[in-house]
């Protein structure tokens, strides 16, 4: 009964996480402090250009 058992719930395990990775997650993408801080320089330097462009 219990190599039944192990057998079963080793396939059962494998068939959730195969669903488990069909399925995407709805949890954002983990984004570093670092990469944080690029995307913020970008930012600003957008708005910055895009405002002496107004001035222009």
């Amino acid at each position: 009964m219990n190599r039944k058992k192990k057998i079963n719930q080793t396939l059962k395990n494998k068939a959730k996480k195969a669903n488990a990775k069909l399925h995407g997650s709805n949890k954002p993408k983990y984004i570093s402090k670092a990469e944080r801080e690029q995307l913020a320089q970008a930012e600003e330097q957008v708005t910055e250009v895009s405002v002496l462009d107004d001035h222009a």
